[in-house]
């Protein structure tokens, strides 16, 4: 019987598309290329969702593409920019919480993005706790993050239902023995979570 869902955030809950965003700030197509490739295509933006030292990580991204340190440095402390809540995601939860589920989060989410824009992040006030991956060290789909969700909440992992949008992430929960969907959309996700939620 299913009786936890946990929510990956990023591309689920909220909208972080920071092509477009990029785009607009910068026009340029080639300074385009060489700042994505600074901030997120070297890696460093996952150190930061391990929680890494902002100051020394943004550093790294400034040396790997130095010719570019004020377009960088612009993307870099506006990125809250991009960041938009879904316009489901409170509705979502409260309809699964009415409905007795415990609803949490699983996410791999920077200090920095969250100090960038903290308001699209005002559905955890009707979650029921989670795990964000800054505070761990740890990112998905690294199985130990999924163990501290379980070990923290006390949850089994067979009365879960996970839903992310990266695939690796989906492959790591169920490997953990969590029911989990691949995140594509609101309207299949919703219709897979409720097929899930009547036969399990």
């Amino acid at each position: 019987m299913i009786k936890n869902i946990v929510f990956d955030i990023g591309n689920v809950l909220l909208k972080f598309d920071y092509h477009p965003y990029v785009k607009e700030l910068l026009k340029d197509d080639e300074t385009i290329e060489h700042v994505n490739n600074a901030i997120w295509m070297t890696g460093y933006w996952n150190d930061l969702d391990k929680g890494m030292n902002t100051d020394l990580i943004f550093q790294k991204m400034l040396d790997a593409e130095p010719e570019y340190e004020d377009e960088i440095r612009l993307v870099f402390d506006n990125v809250g920019q991009c960041i938009k809540k879904e316009d489901y995601a409170i509705p979502w939860i409260k309809d699964l919480k009415k409905r007795g589920y415990r609803v949490l989060f699983l996410s791999n989410y920077a200090e920095h993005t969250m100090k960038a824009n903290h308001l699209p992040l005002d559905f955890l006030a009707y979650m029921d706790g989670g795990v964000f991956s800054c505070n761990e060290g740890i990112v998905k789909p690294d199985h130990r993050i999924y163990q501290i969700l379980l070990d923290r909440f006390g949850l089994v992992p067979e009365e879960c239902v996970f839903l992310d949008d990266s695939k690796a992430n989906v492959i790591a929960a169920k490997a953990m023995g969590m029911n989990a969907i691949h995140f594509e959309g609101y309207e299949k996700a919703k219709q897979e979570l409720e097929e899930l939620l009547l036969f399990l």
